[in-house]
């Protein structure tokens, strides 16, 4: 039988296993893998050019996120684009996890702006370019102090490695949710209700909570984000820095 201190090493490895658990469905079997090309630009996604606040107003009140396009320019990118397509307005907040401990609250989830949906698919979908009917699917993005620029499509295992990272899950922390594969990161994001450091190096912070810590403490599993809107900044391109 495990002792009381084995469990507590484990439940960290737990808690990280719960964001696998909600997959983003099929399509995530088909995400590009580390071998095609990535950077801005590619498959039609602009980077974050310096900073962005983005306001979040939910069912519970507002939040502002500030985004680093410096650290994570891609992922940015990609959120900043996809609130202006309007792809957040009318969504979920499909999973809340507070117990054990305080995890996470997720949501972004584009097809639960549709109250059709059955409630089984909630936290399956990605964001369908409209101009080709496929999902848009992104590579992780870890940018390490002491690099040039990101890496993509690889998660971290080295060691000390997590702690060279520019952007770590720390309490208010803004990150993409994707299935098992690092490349499958779309629409879906998460923001952390503490630190998180087993996440560090397997999912692509690209921002925090800058107001509004006490709402995000207030959502529920089912509360809505009635709309993203880009405040400052949000500068986006398509070319490599």
């Amino acid at each position: 039988m495990p002792s009381l201190r084995s469990a507590s090493v484990w439940r960290p490895l737990l808690l990280a296993l719960l964001l696998v658990l909600s997959p983003l469905g099929p399509v995530a079997c088909a995400a590009t893998g580390s071998s095609a090309p990535v950077g801005c630009g590619s498959g039609g996604v602009p980077c974050l050019q310096g900073t962005a606040v983005v306001e979040l107003k939910t069912s519970k009140g507002s939040v502002e996120l500030t985004l680093d396009g410096s650290a994570a320019p891609l992922t940015a990118g990609n959120f900043v684009d996809l609130v202006r397509r309007g792809a957040y307005n009318n969504t979920l907040f499909h999973r809340v996890v507070r117990e054990p401990i305080p995890f996470v609250v997720q949501g972004g989830d584009p097809q639960s702006a549709n109250p059709a949906t059955p409630v089984d698919l909630l936290g399956t979908g990605s964001y369908v370019d409209p101009t080709n009917g496929q999902p848009r699917l992104i590579p992780l993005e870890l940018f390490l102090s002491g690099d040039s620029s990101p890496r993509y499509g690889e998660v971290l295992a080295g060691p000390g490695q997590q702690s060279r990272l520019r952007l770590q899950h720390q309490r208010g922390a803004v990150a993409m949710a994707r299935s098992a594969d690092p490349n499958s990161a779309s629409a879906q994001f998460y923001i952390a209700l503490k630190a998180l450091p087993e996440l560090d190096g397997r999912y692509a912070v690209f921002g925090r909570v800058t107001k509004g810590m006490e709402v995000v403490d207030r959502i529920s599993q089912g509360d809505k984000l009635i709309s993203a809107t880009v405040l400052q900044g949000g500068t986006l391109v398509k070319d490599a820095k």
